[in-house]
């Protein structure tokens, strides 16, 4: 969406209160069969990072979010905003205040009403420097006042430009306009959450038997590093139209154990594991399939001031991305429909087409032959060889890549490569921590948009995990913040990355999956993948 389709989004905003009720009926044709057991099963690869709306930073925790708590707006099947807690929302004439009503039948699971003052509790939380949430980043970058002052630690969390004008009334006052800031809100980090509750457990408040949510479900069952159970909110506004009854993430950590089971019965939904997809389809046609994601996949180096010197020599990072071919790992390792990636932001972000790289326009003998023309230059070859670690967090897919990519340099460049596997929450801490040289990398928009992916390389980023700094890179996501037009300003910054390489651009996702003829409304066509349990189905075999 461009800078002027706020206007657009604004003018919507009566037919949003006119239309409503239609988001509030069940998503199910009426000549389908429910099955009678409603309960939907499916794999995740790790434990999720966390269950607090506000702390959470990984896919996996986000899904259940969606599910235990609802924010202002949600998404449909095709990623178009619907209502949420809110039902509609105005602007004021300069974009830089917006004024959310919420539905006065929205309650938390324990009866209490959900009102402005949720918002604006769990909006100034996720800005305390206090708790530290890993998205507080998240929240400057959506503009509203004084975010980074009370970020740094410069002003209270209680000036935060959010207010409840009265109980269903919440308004947002932003520095700058932002033209997909209705989009931002169906993010996790902006969810309310219960101010009693958190006051009275403490960080003990999302075990299952303390937690209070407001969305569609409530978490009945936690055994980390294996399940986790919702089941469906009685007290929920739009309980009547849930059709799942239960909701359980299986922790597989192996991606072929999870597809015997799922060929078991046991599981509804699974990822397909790399390679197999060709297979799959054949034996299974319209179970396995693949389509475009709003994500990325790549390596990042670590650029810190502890990150290892000869990843500070720009011909060093220039060798190692021109070696990857590219077309092997998407086609021969992965084999699941993934393009390959010569910029960092995906081709399936709305209203941007990244730019065609000098990189991605050479043939792959021309690029190998530049990459040991350079390292030559940098000093490497076989009286000096090029050693470095890399690290991925574990997963049969990720050990692929990185064995492969590995191979790759060694037998182009002579490098050597020393492999080192993590379980997630280790490695998500030891890269936040620059404890590493080389990193595997990976993000999912958090709106369409290609600031989703771009800003991750601002010099002030809680994401930027390898800590590259470029002043101009800096000042010209400073001026698409502000910019009607601002897709030629995110080309001149994909021409930086391209240029200075602190990533290494290896493909860009597609939903390659398993999923069971009897699961019924799986959003396929929404890039982003914000599902929610709420509109889906379990159909009569």
């Amino acid at each position: 969406m461009n800078r002027t389709g706020i206007t657009i989004l604004a003018a919507f905003v009566s037919s949003w209160v006119l239309s409503s009720a239609a988001f509030a009926q069940s998503r199910v044709p009426a000549d389908v069969k429910l099955a009678d057991d409603q309960t939907f099963t499916y794999r995740v690869l790790d434990e999720l990072s966390s269950l607090d709306p506000q702390v959470v930073e990984d896919t996996i925790g986000s899904e259940l979010a969606r599910d235990l708590f609802e924010g202002l707006m949600n998404q449909d099947e095709l990623g178009n905003l619907e209502p949420g807690v809110a039902t509609k929302f105005d602007v004021n004439d300069d974009n830089t205040v917006y004024t959310f009503t919420l539905r006065d039948n929205a309650l938390w699971s324990n009866g209490d009403q959900v009102t402005a003052h949720d918002f604006v509790y769990g909006w100034q939380r996720a800005t305390d420097p206090e708790l530290a949430s890993p998205y507080q980043w998240y929240m400057e970058l959506m503009s509203i006042k004084n975010a980074a002052e009370i970020i740094k630690g410069e002003k209270p969390k209680e000036e935060l430009g959010v207010k409840a004008v009265d109980d269903l009334t919440f308004e947002v006052t932003l520095t700058n306009p932002i033209p997909y800031f209705p989009q931002m809100t169906t993010h996790a980090t902006t969810f309310p959450t219960h101010k009693g509750v958190i006051e009275k457990h403490g960080d003990q408040w999302t075990k299952p038997e303390n937690m209070v949510s407001n969305g569609a479900y409530v978490l009945t069952e936690h055994l980390p590093n294996e399940r986790s159970v919702r089941e469906r909110n009685t007290k929920y506004w739009n309980n009547e139209n849930t059709v799942l009854d239960k909701v359980v993430a299986l922790v597989i950590n192996d991606e072929n154990v999870a597809l015997t089971r799922f060929l078991a019965g046991e599981l509804d939904r699974t990822d397909v594991p790399a390679g197999q997809f060709p297979r799959l389809q054949k034996e299974y046609p319209g179970v396995a399939i693949s389509y475009p994601r709003l994500c990325n996949y790549y390596y990042t180096f670590n650029l810190s001031d502890s990150g290892p010197e000869v990843f500070k020599d720009i011909r060093v990072r220039q060798a190692l991305a021109l070696a990857v071919d590219r077309k092997i790992i998407t086609q021969n390792v992965m084999a699941g429909g993934q393009p390959e990636a010569y910029t960092f932001t995906p081709a399936a972000v709305s209203g941007f087409e990244p730019p065609t790289t000098e990189m991605a326009q050479m043939s792959q003998a021309d690029r190998d032959a530049r990459a040991k023309a350079l390292l030559a230059e940098a000093g490497y070859g076989d009286d000096n060889k090029l050693s470095f670690d890399m690290i991925y967090n574990t997963s049969d897919a990720h050990k692929k890549v990185a064995v492969a990519l590995s191979q790759m340099w060694k037998q182009k460049l002579g490098a050597e490569v020393n492999l080192g596997n993590m379980e997630w929450k280790v490695f998500l801490e030891t890269r936040g921590n620059q404890d590493f040289q080389l990193a595997r990398g990976a993000w999912c928009g958090d709106y369409n948009e290609a600031s989703t992916f771009l800003d991750l390389l601002d010099s002030e980023s809680g994401y930027n995990d390898g800590k590259f700094n470029n002043a101009e890179l800096d000042s010209l996501l400073e001026q698409a913040k502000v910019s009607n037009e601002p897709a030629a300003l995110y080309t001149q910054i994909e021409q930086i990355i391209a240029a200075e390489l602190p990533v290494i651009p290896i493909y860009h996702y597609a939903g390659v999956y398993m999923i069971d003829s009897d699961l019924g409304n799986w959003p396929v066509t929404n890039v982003q993948q914000n599902w929610y349990s709420k509109n889906l189905y379990k159909i009569a075999e």
